[in-house]
């Protein structure tokens, strides 16, 4: 073999090591921090991970949101209209936050089955709804609570 062609082959070859090398470490970094979506019928049907960071989201369900009387902490229901999931939030919630209205909740399932969440979404008007929230009512049947909402995006 030539000693220039040897000399490229060399060197196609190390590139190829290290973008290889170089891209699976980058899958390995981001495996951490890839955030997924769940609705309330996979969480609470086990399908989701216990005490990783995920995202969950629904309609709040009316009558179901607690608030502390001497704390930011508030407990609230999101459904799908096919299961209910129960939320603790500890913060200030958004302004556009209601009973009845599509939120999007950032957060961790615990080993109890409540989601606890460390961010909430809610949506920003009348007719947006988030995708993956609006994609998970589509495939549920809606409860009467959330019934009026509109659920395309």
């Amino acid at each position: 073999m030539h000693p220039v062609r040897k000399q490229r082959l060399i060197t196609v070859l190390f590139i190829v090591v290290f973008a290889s090398v170089a891209v699976g470490l980058m899958a390995f970094a981001l495996r951490e921090n890839i955030n997924l979506f769940y609705p309330p019928s996979k969480i609470v049907a086990g399908e989701a991970p216990v005490d990783k960071r995920i995202r969950a989201g629904g309609c709040v369900l009316p009558g179901s949101v607690q608030r502390s009387t001497d704390s930011l902490d508030v407990d609230f229901l999101v459904t799908d209209g096919a299961a209910q999931l129960q939320i603790h939030y500890s913060g200030i919630l958004p302004d556009l936050f209601a009973e009845g209205e599509a939120v999007v909740v950032n957060g961790r399932l615990d080993g109890d089955g409540v989601f606890q969440a460390t961010e909430v979404l809610a949506k920003h008007d009348e007719t947006y709804t988030p995708p993956e929230v609006a994609d998970s009512m589509q495939g549920a049947q809606h409860s009467k609570a959330c019934e009026g909402l509109n659920y395309a995006s």
